[in-house]
Formats: C-alpha cells, structure tokens, sequence
C-alpha cells in the first residue's frame, strides 16, 4: 500500500495548505478553572499534538457563553474572556508547519443539570432516554435570544481569529444547540428557523456567512457535521448532503463528518454502514462528490492499512483521529517512521450491561479526559477496561442525584 497517500499535502479553499491528512479532531479536555480560561495543560497537550505530525489540530470544544456549558472544565471564549490566555495558546504553539483550529461550540439542551437550570434549545423539547435525568428541560429561544447567541458564534470566531488561531470549526453535530436545529425532532419551530431543511439550517447559515464577514480571507471555517442522528425521524443523510451542498456553495474550507448524539452516541461505536474500519465510510463517499472543500472522515480508524485505503478508494479527503492520538499523541510521525503499532485498546465496561448501556459513551469521554491529564504529567497513559473510575468521577462531578433513577411521567 502506498504510505506516502497519508503524507501528501492538500489545499483547502480558500488557498491554505495543508501538510499531510491526518486530523486531529476536537476532543473535550475539561482542564479548564473557574475563570474557563486555557491553562499551561493546554498548552502542553496541543504542543505534544503539534509535534506529533499531524496537519490541521482542533481544540476540544470552546464554549461561546459562559451561562451555557457543555461540561465542567470548559474553555469559554466570550465577552468576558482574557484574551491574553488564548494569545499565549497560539504563540506557545506557533511558529509551526501545522495549524491550529478552534471548534465553537454552545450546548444547547446539552448542558448538564449540575450546570445549568435551564437550558436554551430551539424547542421546548428535552433529552431522551438513559441520559435524561442528567438534564433540564430547556427553554424554546426567542428570535431575539437566537439572534443573540448568532452573534455570541461570531464574536468568539472573530476574536479567535485575532488572537492567532489559524481557523475555526462550528460544531454542528453530536447533538449540541446548532445540530438540534438542524433535527426535526428538536426543531418543532413553526417561524424561519424550523420546518424544512432550508429554515432548519438557517440558524448555521447565518453563523457561517457573519464569521466569513469578520475574519480575513486565509482564516479558515470548517463545520462538524453529522451524517445521521440514527433515530427514526430525525436529521438524515438526505438532510445532511443538503447542509454540505449549501456550505459548499458558501465557500466552506472544510467539513467532517460524524454522526449520533446523546441519545444515540453513535459517534462512539462501530456504524453498520460499512465492513472498513472507519465510521460512516458510505456516506462521506456520497458527500466527496458532491464537495469541493476537503471531507474528513472521523471515526474508528486504528490501523495504518485502513487509513491509506480510505484516502487510496477516496473514503474521505483526511483522516480524522481523536482517541488514537490520546494513545498515541505522535502517531502520524509513528507512520512515517515506520514504527507506530496499532495498540489493542478495549471498550470500558462495569461489568453490568445497563449501567454499560446508559453511561458508556461518558465514561469513554471521562476516561479519555482524565488519560489527557496523565499525558500533560508526562505520564504514560493507562490502557484498561475498567469503566468504574470515569463512572466514579461523573457521580463526583454531578453529584448522586444524577444516578437515581427518575420515576417515568
């Protein structure tokens, strides 16, 4: 197989390049203090990234308002913000060859109970499910609070550009605010923000066009799109290659694909779309044609043959890695020298299917949070299954109300 497909350069729209295909996707890092400032851990980790060779690193979600988390530990870029923190970020990790992307991000419906008393959300619709009890019912936004939170989008986008990062990516997947507006299950909107797909992609829209107007032309923009909710009714692949079409038709630099959301975290397991190792391989073959910005397949790859395949069959235009590259943070340099074996790493487990069933796609995020905390240490991470750790330290972190079980209404 031809390694050298993984190291080829590759040029986004707007005219940037980029060095080889490897991706680091956002994970959340959660090392964040009171004041959602970006710390010296984070500086630390994204260096470790940035010398481990891979061509475009995304941070882990960066929250637009600080009312409104994702979890405990988030960075928080608004008004409020010391911007210097996030000058350090950019200044520790260039000058570099790779580039540095921050993903933006509001939660929505998503935001704990433990954070937030009442969520926004384009409907009053809330979570279902084994997550459900972690979570307020939220608020339907006002046209007027939607056009508040648009702007929220743009002003950390714009201050993120002037500050040094190299581009953002929006997240529009995973369940968060911009993802339930695009879903006609959390969208039950009757105005210009729900119904079709045109107005349930409007709220992205006009994220997207209000950044493009305030950043400078070699300053990316990318999306993180799902390809699928995977619950009947819901946000489809029909609906998603309309999504990529128009962002296309905007001038997207880039789009990466994923899938699922807390009810169905697809995004964490092996899709049944396709015998290769990555997710969602069928559907980003559907969106390259119909894409001139760059498709970033995440999801499930661990070994290299996979990877060169996906790029050789054009799966995807770049390789998106998250967890691989918190096992091992230098593992596209690991493929170009020869070196990188691909570790067994097994799924956590209680040992109880129901507490594995409800709460394994937290622990998985749990667990991985706490090994990037080993990784600034200059700790090794630790490889095991045990799922009682990341589960003890949610019930830490949210308090044991969050494990009893709610009566059904």
């Amino acid at each position: 197989m031809n390694k050298n497909l993984l190291f080829n350069p590759i040029t986004l729209p707007n005219g940037n390049m980029v060095k080889n295909r490897f991706f680091k996707s956002a994970m959340s890092e959660s090392m964040a203090k009171n004041d959602h400032l970006p710390t010296e851990n984070h500086f630390t980790l994204y260096n470790l990234w940035k010398q481990g060779g891979a061509s475009i690193i995304v941070s882990g979600n960066v929250m637009v308002d600080r009312k409104h988390l994702g979890e405990p530990g988030n960075v928080v870029l608004d008004k409020h913000s010391d911007l210097s923190a996030f000058k350090q970020w950019t200044q520790t990790f260039h000058p570099s060859d790779a580039h540095l992307w921050m993903q933006i991000n509001h939660p929505g419906k998503q935001s704990p109970k433990s954070l937030t008393k009442v969520p926004l959300a384009p409907s009053s619709v809330r979570l279902k499910g084994g997550m459900k009890r972690f979570f307020n019912p939220p608020k339907a936004l006002s046209t007027e609070e939607i056009n508040i939170v648009i702007d929220q989008y743009i002003y950390t986008a714009q201050k993120a550009y002037e500050v040094g990062f190299d581009g953002v990516q929006i997240h529009a997947a995973h369940g968060y605010l911009v993802s339930q507006f695009l879903s006609p299950i959390d969208n039950i909107r009757t105005d210009q923000y729900g119904g079709n797909i045109e107005n349930r992609m409007r709220f992205l829209k006009e994220i997207f066009i209000g950044i493009k107007k305030k950043v400078g032309k070699n300053f990316s923009i990318s999306v993180k799109l799902n390809s699928n909710d995977f619950i009947q009714g819901g946000f489809s692949e029909e609906d998603s290659l309309y999504v990529i079409q128009t962002l296309n038709d905007l001038g997207i630099d880039l789009i990466e694909i994923s899938g699922g959301n807390y009810e169905n975290p697809v995004m964490s397991k092996a899709s049944a779309d396709s015998k290769e190792e990555g997710f969602f391989i069928e559907f980003s073959k559907r969106a390259l044609n119909i894409s001139n910005a760059p498709i970033v397949l995440t999801g499930g790859f661990r070994s290299e043959d996979a990877m060169i395949r996906a790029i050789e069959k054009n799966y995807t235009s770049m390789i998106g890695l998250g967890r691989p590259l918190v096992i091992t943070p230098d593992l596209p340099k690991k493929i170009h020298n020869r070196t990188y074996n691909n570790p067994e790493v097994k799924r956590l487990t209680t040992g109880f299917k129901t507490l594995d069933q409800k709460f394994g796609a937290m622990m998985g995020i749990v667990y991985y949070e706490q090994q990037m905390k080993r990784l600034v240490k200059g700790k090794p991470v630790k490889l095991h299954k045990n799922g009682y750790k990341p589960l003890l330290h949610m019930l830490f972190t949210h308090g044991p109300a969050s494990f009893i079980r709610k009566r059904t209404r």
